[in-house]
């Protein structure tokens, strides 16, 4: 697989890295199952996705033990990312960006991944409690440490609270340039991909300017792109898509012809190379082109699925599919 670099480290990964929540948490947990996940990481570092994406609250703590029991066998090939801030509780989700805390839980994700440094170490939340600079500097204490070897940001793109007039991603790239005074930030991890495009606007460009990675979240739009979804199906109650604005049978509908337009530029595609060519492979292979500092990180629990993401990496879209992309219709969701 072709291979990208984040941050100013030049720390190398594969072009498409893997999204590991779904196998432990926030979608459909009666399809869970533990050795299926496992060979599903194998799977992945067997085709150059080496960029594992976990995080403590996962689970929590499940994703990274399930993480870990392939570190065990195989750190080298891997490139192990994993967040801290957020706490889970039985019906809330808060945030902890004590620094105290930040290093409890360093260590604590080094043992459950069993390792002896983590790649990328990523700030999940800010707490408003703490001010940002306290929670990064201890961050950097850890890469000072050896137990870190680079940092990341999510972004909060949440739609609700925006302020009129602001774009979506102004306070993230604020909270980056006050932690960019304290310590180099490698990467910035924050939904992108064909229906949900709004880090183009500003967030995009401004990692691109400083040289920092930018981590392609929900490249497949939770499932959505890959054109495998029914409207009206439904989903079980612990799934993250029952309570989302887009996953409705009305808006699933509504934002077919998104899935229309990509299941025709793979259909050109799979007509002029002779192999199939999926509407996930074209929706991944748009956020590629978005810069070679993008590396986008589907989730996925199942081998069928890494190996046909994997693939994305080698498709190639023409001008003419870039078009078609830009021309499709904005998403639309309750929101709107």
């Amino acid at each position: 697989m072709e291979r990208r670099t984040i941050g100013a480290a030049a720390l190398e990964v594969g072009a498409v890295g893997l999204g590991c929540m779904p196998m432990n948490w926030a979608y459909s947990g009666s399809r869970q199952r533990g050795a299926e996940s496992l060979r599903t990481v194998h799977a992945a570092l067997d085709r150059g996705t080496t960029l594992l994406d976990t995080a403590d609250m996962y689970g929590p703590f499940t994703n990274e033990l399930l993480v870990g029991r392939a570190l065990k066998e195989r750190r080298a090939a891997a490139f192990v990312s994993t967040k801290v801030g957020l706490l889970v509780g039985e019906q809330h989700i808060v945030a902890n960006g004590r620094p105290g805390y930040v290093k409890r839980a360093c260590d604590a994700s080094l043992r459950r991944l069993q390792t002896d440094v983590i790649d990328l170490y990523q700030l999940h939340r800010e707490d408003p409690e703490v001010p940002v600079e306290e929670t990064w500097g201890a961050m950097a204490e850890l890469v000072s440490a050896g137990k870190v070897r680079a940092l990341g940001l999510c972004a909060v793109g949440a739609r609700s609270g925006r302020r009129a007039g602001a774009r979506l991603h102004d306070a993230t790239i604020r909270k980056l340039e006050r932690v960019q005074q304290v310590f180099p930030v490698s990467a910035v991890q924050a939904e992108l991909s064909v229906w949900s495009p709004e880090a183009l606007e500003t967030l995009l460009p401004w990692c691109e300017a400083r040289g920092v990675g930018f981590l392609a979240a929900m490249p497949l739009g939770n499932g959505f792109l890959t054109g495998t979804l029914t409207p009206g199906e439904g989903f079980e109650p612990d799934d993250l898509r029952a309570r989302h604005p887009r996953f409705t049978a009305e808006m699933m509908a509504a934002n077919q012809p998104i899935v229309v337009g990509l299941r025709r530029i793979a259909a050109r595609h799979s007509a002029m190379g002779g192999a199939d060519v999926t509407p996930a492979q074209v929706a991944l292979a748009w956020v590629l082109s978005r810069g070679r500092h993008v590396v986008p990180v589907p989730g996925a629990k199942r081998e069928c699925w890494v190996v046909e993401n994997a693939a994305a990496a080698g498709l190639r879209l023409t001008a003419e599919d870039l078009a078609e992309v830009a021309a499709l219709p904005a998403a639309l969701g309750s929101w709107d």
